[in-house]
């Protein structure tokens, strides 16, 4: 699966996904997007999910029509973050196409 960090996303979690292809939108040369822009560009790059902290993003963005799947992750803190990365592992493995989870940390 081709999942994608947004700039809140601690990058020390993509250890836990080495099964996936990951990149951070700072990689992908996307820092300067807006979050209608970024999920924009990352549907059209191919990436299948997209991993945020930004826990206003469903109030913020029109997700009903989008093919790429959004997990908001309900911390930021890598410490918290990395005592739960099965559960953000098992929340991604579960995910269809467009599918929003919030994963509580």
């Amino acid at each position: 699966m081709k999942i994608l960090f947004d700039q809140g996303t601690p990058v020390p979690l993509r250890r836990h996904l080495d099964d996936h292809e990951v990149a951070t939108a700072a990689e992908m040369g996307w820092s300067q997007l807006t979050n209608g822009e970024l999920l924009a560009a990352a549907t059209e790059a191919g990436f299948e999910v997209f991993v945020t902290t930004d826990q206003n993003l469903r109030y913020q963005q029109n997700l009903k029509d989008r093919t790429i799947a959004v997990v908001v992750l309900m911390s930021a803190s890598w410490p918290r973050i990395a005592q739960q990365t099965d559960r953000v592992v098992d929340a991604i493995k579960a995910l269809g196409t467009g599918d929003y989870i919030e994963v509580e940390i």
